[in-house]
């Protein structure tokens, strides 16, 4: 009985000590700059409004509808896409061709 009792404490400490392994991702630092430039491409911030996007960079060529809730919603520009949360920019991403 007393050997599973120390085989048990013994993997558990081999399981408590094992490094964790994780990805980190960059999204933080690809939204620090002002008007963001990845690729050199300017593009909207987190925060700005629908208004401010208009405002800023034109009407989208496309805005799709949106889904779920809270209501999500993309515009589509010719280098980038727009990620609104109800009227807020959520993130905005360079598009790949």
């Amino acid at each position: 009985m007393r050997f599973p009792i120390s085989l048990f404490l013994a993997v558990s400490l081999l399981i408590a000590v094992t490094p964790a392994h994780s990805d980190v991702l960059l999204l933080d630092a690809i939204n620090e700059a002002p008007l963001n430039s990845e690729e050199g491409i300017p593009r909207p911030n987190r925060g700005m409004t629908m208004e401010q996007v208009k405002t800023d960079f034109g009407e989208p060529a496309m805005e799709h509808p949106w889904v779920g809730f809270p209501p999500i919603t993309r515009w589509d520009y010719a280098d980038f896409s727009v990620f609104f949360e109800r009227e807020y920019v959520l993130n905005s991403v360079v598009r790949r061709q």
